[in-house]
């Protein structure tokens, strides 16, 4: 069995797992309102007929003849109607009690598709109403987070946006006006250049986000040289890091993997500018590939020197959105990153990070087959 096959049918299992348990979930919560409501009509029909029975040995009551047909058909239908009332009071009564956690949950659903994220509900401690409670606020964390990072994305990116813009307006309308030497003349053009490649890399950023992010399935799969591959992200980088001085280490041998050439171009610019992005004047970024531990993979690390990402950051920096640059002192719209994250996991692999002793390193466990 290829590993196409094998995660295919692992998510059929658990996909048809978890129908099971959703259909053993209803048909236990039928079973219980059901054996509820049996209980109370039985109540219903102790108390009245008990009441009846009293009142008959107590004389409040009689009939000509109690122990005929006739006066027995007229103690049960007495009884059943009696009964009825009676079962309906209760049952609509206790019926609050389930319906009420229901109503506490479709309430709290309301605010937030009102936009109230901050919504939290406590249905008590039990195992099922916990379990409820629990999996709702978590839900609207998440939703809380998702808002607060598209806000600052909105935030950031119109900052972003906004700088190469209007240094383009700017240097273009001193070209317009005239008088300037030919040397000011190609300085205010390359400028212009340059911001506008920025501006180009951030909409082919977020543009390439929404479609990695609606790819489902990988396509377009092939065996190439990973080696190559990340050897040509360096050269067309090369640029960035030689403005900076920095000592570039490639480390590592001739690999050959299965997987889309395109998305894991993304992968290795992504990462390898984000080492540059960070890394001091003078720095060094070392590039290194290897056999994994695990079977039929290979791990390739991207370790720069620099300010550390601190622990409680270290997930959230795959987010979609998420800068912990909060200063602007750098480019990017916090899209790389989750690109990253996301093209990795449809070949099938992980990446992580770790940031201490002023090193950073981010690694890639990639298959070599698909």
């Amino acid at each position: 069995m290829d590993r196409k096959t094998e995660l295919r049918a692992n998510f059929n299992r658990r996909f048809e797992q978890a129908g099971r348990e959703e259909i053993n979930y209803r048909f236990k919560l039928t079973m219980f309102f059901s054996i509820v409501n049996f209980l109370l009509m039985g109540i219903a029909l102790l108390i009245v007929g008990g009441v009846i029975i009293t009142l008959l040995q107590t004389g409040i009551i009689s009939f000509d003849e109690p122990s005929s047909s006739r006066g027995l058909l007229i103690i049960m239908l007495i009884n059943a109607g009696a009964s009825l009332c009676v079962g309906t009071c209760m049952a609509f009564f206790f019926g609050k009690v389930p319906v009420k956690p229901i109503s506490t949950v479709i309430e709290g659903m309301n605010k937030l598709a009102d936009g109230k994220y901050d919504t939290r509900i406590d249905l008590g401690d039990g195992q099922i109403t916990g379990g409820v409670s629990d999996s709702f606020n978590k839900m609207a964390e998440e939703l809380q987070n998702t808002e607060l990072l598209r806000s600052d994305f909105i935030n950031n990116f119109s900052h972003e946006f906004k700088t190469p813009i209007v240094s383009i307006l700017g240097f273009a309308k001193l070209i317009k006006k005239g008088n300037l030497s030919d040397d000011q003349k190609a300085e205010y053009l390359d400028i212009i250049e340059e911001e506008s490649e920025r501006l180009s890399r951030m909409a082919t950023n977020v543009l390439d986000m929404t479609r990695i992010e609606n790819q489902t399935i990988l396509t377009d799969i092939t065996r190439f040289n990973l080696s190559e591959q990340i050897r040509s992200a360096v050269i067309l980088l090369e640029k960035k890091w030689t403005a900076k001085d920095i000592d570039m280490m490639l480390d590592f041998d001739e690999y050959m993997v299965e997987g889309n050439t395109e998305l894991l171009k993304h992968v290795w610019i992504n990462l390898i500018d984000n080492a540059v992005k960070f890394s001091p004047e003078g720095g060094r970024i070392h590039i290194g590939i290897e056999e994994a531990a695990e079977q039929n993979a290979l791990r390739i690390t991207v370790r720069n020197q620099g300010k550390e990402i601190p622990e409680s950051e270290q997930e959230r920096i795959f987010s979609k959105f998420y800068q912990s640059d909060k200063s602007h002192s750098t480019e990017g719209n916090g899209i790389g990153l989750a690109i990253v994250k996301r093209v990795v996991r449809l070949h099938c692999g992980n990446v992580s990070v770790q940031s201490a002793d002023g090193h950073t390193t981010f690694t890639v466990i990639l298959p070599k087959t698909l």
